[in-house]
């Protein structure tokens, strides 16, 4: 059995066509299917249903795929570890929620100093982040501090005060209760403990509104439309131009800490280990 086998194999369960994958490597058809059937030969049993739409995974494949994942990723760390020196180099991804305020004074740091890496950034909500690095997705990520998987490691990144905002009008705290929430998705750290402070305070918020950007949703509120849980240090601007008012809640909803998580059980490259040097000096 050869690891190109398994990648291939992987594949066709992902795409759930021969030809996608075909196209993909620049093999032909009949190269990709004969090396499935080699597989199966191998292992004396059908790793895919064919029909008209494609292929889907056996019982027996979707066992394979979970010992070809482990696989393929202990293969990859393995050469990590063996061909790892001082000087970082090649891919590093990494996620982030978008309110990370300091989080472009920390990418130019680490760009400037180490030109041979290559970093992709990729947006979303804590829950879906931390998922991402547990499933070796992402190398890390800049998230909101939580009560994680326990093969996560966080590293502090800093604290930061979140406020309630509303536009320009006057408001009383009583009037804000009932105005639209305006949020990220589930799984947002934000939200959740603005949601902690409806409950606890018995208040049931009339219209939810979810938004995909931080930015549409700073416009939205400046607008009139509702109101919005956020760090003060992403709209400080505003403050200052008159465009929203911030209102502060108590500490235990109010006082959150940005941390940098990953993965405890991941080799650790200079290309990350270096990261997290850059983050503990820019603190």
């Amino acid at each position: 059995m050869e690891l190109k086998d398994l990648e291939i194999f992987q594949m066709v369960a992902d795409k759930g066509t021969v030809s996608e994958v075909a196209k993909e490597l620049n093999y032909v058809q009949s190269n990709i299917t004969s090396r499935i059937q080699k597989l199966e030969t191998e292992l004396n049993t059908a790793l895919f249903n064919r029909h008209r739409r494609g292929m889907s995974l056996t019982p027996e494949g979707k066992k394979l795929l979970t010992y070809s994942k482990k696989i393929l990723l202990l293969t990859d760390e393995m050469k990590k570890a063996v061909q790892s020196n001082d000087e970082p180099s090649g891919k590093l991804e990494i996620g982030t929620v978008e309110t990370v305020y300091r989080l472009p004074e920390i990418l130019s740091a680490y760009m400037k100093k180490y030109k041979n890496v290559e970093l992709s950034l990729f947006t979303g909500v804590t829950e879906l982040l931390e998922e991402e690095v547990l499933n070796h997705k992402l190398d890390g990520a800049f998230v909101t501090e939580s009560n994680f998987h326990p093969d996560i490691i966080s590293h502090e990144v800093f604290q930061e005060e979140l406020v309630l905002i509303s536009d320009s009008r006057d408001y009383t705290l009583e009037e804000l209760k009932i105005e639209p929430f305006l949020c990220f998705s589930e799984g947002c750290g934000y939200r959740a403990r603005f949601e902690s402070w409806y409950k606890d305070n018995n208040i049931k918020p009339q219209k939810v509104m979810e938004f995909g950007t931080l930015e549409t949703i700073l416009r939205s509120v400046s607008m009139g439309l509702g109101v919005s849980f956020v760090p003060r240090s992403s709209v400080t601007y505003m403050e200052q131009s008159g465009l929203i008012q911030c209102h502060s809640l108590p500490d235990k909803y109010s006082k959150i800490k940005t941390v940098f998580i990953r993965r405890a059980d991941t080799y650790l490259t200079s290309t990350i280990k270096k990261f997290i040097e850059t983050i503990e000096l820019n603190k």
